[in-house]
């Protein structure tokens, strides 16, 4: 650290994706700039239980010894306050975070606190970082087309005078500056749906408007018309697009130690042959719906790969999803002996790793936009199934935005979009395993049908392989994103000399 003069305050919020994506830029920052270091504060999720996913994650950071990166852990807060949510749960948090920050600066010598970075649910820490005259930039794990539908909802809602619950809850579709395409209500963000939801997304807006700068994990190529269209609103801060950040040394969070039978099973089938549906660490289906997926996997005639997990139930504190112990339980009777051999059922998978193997020629994704920026740097397309958050707006994005959509009077006919659709409106509430979703289940038709599409459309597959390449030529030396960090930096340096 003898070279740093810069000291960046990180501060992830506690979920696996948003963390892994938190550490993967700072060594890109710290690699390219000698002058930079990171310290990065670990707030523990409530509940968080020993030999957890994101507990073995955690411990294995603070552990590990990185160049210019040092890791602490925060005091664990017991539980998310009654109200306010995951928002307030983060605030509890100031306190701890203001006494990290002061001991830092106690013990930094001539290395300079010089800004915070800190993720898009965790902007409340932009009070503790005004309180020692330092900059704030927010890293937005997501889109920026989301990013821009965030900031756009806090225009509806105070310029125009629109009930954007009522709006959101209706049959219809509207212009966001950010999509090329009008935006069906289907697909906004489930928080916009609800009084108390809205309300936080305002709140985020406003915190986001606040910031010296947007960290955003995209790149110019894949989201053109997003990115020009936050860079010529003056109102919003600066955006920087530095992506695709991806964790793709195989370090995939899953407590589990990788699977090496997985990758042999995949080492004799034939080059992008086989179907890979994965819905995320939080993704899992009740046994009426895991019956339809087998019937539609076996109906496409196509060799796949499934990772089948277990839902949590009411008894267990814990709301990640699970292994299970024999899944011929939830299977149609007889599935795995017609299966045997061009199908393989498992558990969690490494997914980083399964992605990246020649076998592997199509995605069945929950979307969220961590997996979906792999599938693309990985050059596999993707059929969509949402299932919370805004991975329908990135579903909607990637099939219909990203492509030449048109309308007629049955269907809307896409032609060049970067995903293929088997729902863009599926919704499950991952927080309650008791809900219903709202588009009811997904039939084995309609599975069958997205997965002969994504497997055999060449038109979409021809279009991922040229966003795999530039998904790569941007991080390179003379690559947008390469610049966008280049400038990102510069920023920080030159609060060297004004920080106190």
């Amino acid at each position: 650290m003898a070279n740093a003069v810069a000291e960046l305050i990180f501060i992830p919020t506690p979920g696996l994706g948003h963390i892994m994506s938190t550490i993967e830029l700072a060594k890109l920052l710290v690699n390219r700039d000698q002058r930079l270091a990171i310290t990065v504060l670990v707030i523990k999720p409530p509940g968080m239980t020993s030999g957890s996913a994101i507990t073995t994650y955690i411990e294995s950071l603070t552990e590990t010894t990185m160049d210019r990166i040092s890791f602490i852990q925060l005091p664990q807060v017991e539980s998310s306050p009654t109200h306010g949510g995951p928002t307030e749960f983060i605030r509890s948090h100031s306190k701890y975070v203001r006494n990290a920050v002061v001991d830092l600066r106690s013990q930094s010598g001539s290395c300079q606190v010089v800004g915070f970075v800190v993720d898009m649910f965790c902007t409340s820490m932009i009070d503790v970082a005004n309180e020692f005259n330092v900059p704030t930039f927010v890293f937005f794990t997501s889109s920026a087309a989301f990013l821009g539908f965030t900031l756009f909802i806090k225009l509806l809602c105070d310029d125009l005078n629109r009930d954007v619950v009522e709006l959101s809850n209706s049959d219809t579709e509207i212009s966001v500056p950010s999509f090329v395409k009008p935006v069906p209500t289907k697909v906004f963000w489930s928080l916009v749906k609800t009084r108390e939801g809205l309300d936080s997304v305002q709140r985020l807006a406003k915190k986001l408007g606040e910031a010296k700068g947007i960290i955003v994990n995209t790149f110019l190529d894949l989201e053109t018309h997003a990115i020009e269209s936050l860079s010529a609103d003056i109102s919003i801060p600066p955006v920087y697009p530095v992506g695709p950040i991806l964790n793709l040394e195989g370090g995939s969070g899953g407590g589990k130690p990788f699977d090496d039978d997985v990758i042999r099973w995949l080492d004799s089938q034939p080059p992008s042959s086989v179907v890979f549906l994965c819905f995320g660490s939080m993704g899992s289906f009740d046994e009426a719906q895991v019956k339809e997926i087998a019937r539609g996997l076996e109906q496409s005639g196509h060799r796949f790969l499934w990772s089948l997990r277990r839902p949590p139930s009411e008894q267990t504190t814990t709301r990640i999803p699970s292994d299970y112990e024999d899944p011929s339980v939830v299977l149609p009777e007889g599935f795995l002996d017609r299966t045997r051999g061009i199908g393989k059922v498992i558990g969690w998978a490494p997914q980083v790793a399964v992605l990246a193997h020649d076998a592997v020629g199509g995605f069945v994704s929950h979307c969220g936009w961590n997996s979906l920026l792999e599938s693309l740097w990985f050059g596999v397309p993707s059929a969509t199934w949402p299932m919370y958050a805004e991975q329908q707006m990135n579903a909607f994005e990637m099939v219909v935005d990203l492509g030449l959509a048109q309308m007629n009077a049955f269907e809307m006919v896409v032609d060049l979009g970067l995903a293929v659709e088997i729902k863009l409106d599926y919704r499950k509430d991952v927080f309650n395993p008791e809900a219903h979703n709202t588009v009811g289940v997904v039939t084995a038709g309609e599975i069958e049908s997205g997965i002969r599409r994504v497997m055999e459309d060449n038109d979409v597959r021809t279009k991922v392989k040229e966003m795999r390449v530039k998904s790569r030529s941007t991080m390179m030396d003379g690559g947008s994103s390469y610049a966008s960090v280049g400038l990102l930096i510069q920023d920080f340096i030159t609060n060297v000399t004004c920080s106190s």
